[in-house]
Order: structure tokens, then C-alpha cells, then sequence
């Protein structure tokens, strides 16, 4: 069971609400929610029912990627994304809105560089990526239950 939302409509609210969105740092804030979204919405790492939204990244070179959303925003390059005003906030749940805040709160200061070294010192990207070289290309899933386990203790720590 996901939530109602696309991954669209989480790049959206994003975008419109962040600070100097470029398309690197989307993947990551996206990467992150998602991460958390798990963590918080789940009780158990064997019953990840609740997602918030049905998408899955990629360990890429530059950390976490999801491909539909690197073709929507690959031509801003390193450019900051321009807002357009689309996120419809209401269809967001309250739940959901308070991790979103969340999450642009604690992730939202770094720039996407910031948060591609902080993804690769993570286990979920570095499992992932398995014996890749550092420049090696990968299409590699990053692991839902790595990822509830990784943030789900940082909640105890």
C-alpha cells in the first residue's frame, strides 16, 4: 500500500518549498522522504506495505536516482529547478506533510553534493552499489528493507 501521492507530486511539494532545488538535490530530499517514509510508516522491516509513493532509486554514481525523475529535470543540469506552484498541499495528508516538513528541515540546508557524500557513507547506497567501482555505472535497486533498517536505527541511536 502506497500513499495516495506519485513521486511527482513529492518532487512537486519539493520544489515549491525548498531552498535552491537542483536536480541532485531533488533525487536525494525524494530519496530521503522515501527512506523515512518507511521507517515511520511501517512497524516492521518483513511488512513494508506503507510506502510513500510506488517508485524505487537506483545506485547511481552520484548517489540514490530515481530514472523518471531524472528525465523530468535532467535539462536543469546543475541549475536550481524554478518553482511552478503545483503542489496541491490538501491532497497531502497531515501525516505526510509533517514528514515532508521534516525532511526539508534536516536535509533541506545541504546542497546536492552535500547530500550525495552523505548517501554514500549509507549503507542502502553502498549495499546497493555492491562491487561497483566508484565511476561504474549501476541500475542496481536500493533495498527497501536496507533502508528501514539503516534509518530505523538512527531513531534509536
Amino acid at each position: 500500500m502506497t500513499t495516495e501521492l506519485s513521486i511527482q507530486d513529492v518532487a512537486d511539494w519539493f520544489i515549491d518549498n525548498g531552498n535552491d532545488i537542483t536536480p541532485k538535490k531533488l533525487q536525494k530530499m525524494l530519496y530521503y522522504a522515501y527512506a523515512w517514509a518507511l521507517v515511520f510508516f511501517n512497524d516492521d522491516q518483513k511488512d513494508l506495505r506503507t510506502k510513500l509513493f510506488d517508485e524505487n532509486f537506483e545506485a547511481w554514481v552520484h548517489g540514490p536516482v530515481n530514472r523518471k525523475i531524472y528525465a523530468e529535470y535532467r535539462d536543469y543540469g546543475y541549475g536550481v529547478i524554478n518553482p511552478e506552484s503545483k503542489s496541491d498541499a490538501e491532497v497531502i495528508s497531515d501525516d505526510v506533510l509533517d514528514l515532508l516538513k521534516q525532511i526539508n528541515e534536516i536535509y533541506g540546508p545541504y546542497n546536492g553534493n552535500e547530500l550525495e557524500r552523505l548517501t554514500h557513507s549509507e549503507s542502502p547506497w553502498i549495499n546497493a552499489r555492491g562491487d561497483a567501482k566508484p565511476l561504474d555505472s549501476s541500475t542496481n535497486k536500493l533495498s527497501d528493507e536496507d533502508m528501514f533498517d539503516f534509518y530505523g536505527k538512527k531513531l534509536i541511536a
